[in-house]
């Protein structure tokens, strides 16, 4: 996970999650909607898990 990704997860968590897969971009929109901490929290759990496999 490069610095750049983990700094576009904080500002705007959806577009960090673009090149994960429409339901990746789905769930983080819907959880940056509820509340801006599980949006970024949804964006950085997903850039490491699709990292790690």
């Amino acid at each position: 996970m490069s610095i750049f990704r983990v700094l576009l997860a904080i500002i705007l968590p959806p577009l960090a999650v673009l090149d994960k897969g429409c339901g990746s971009i789905i769930i983080t929109f819907l959880l940056t909607l509820c509340g801006w901490v599980p949006g970024v929290i949804a964006a950085l759990v997903i850039l490491n898990r699709n990292e790690c496999e």
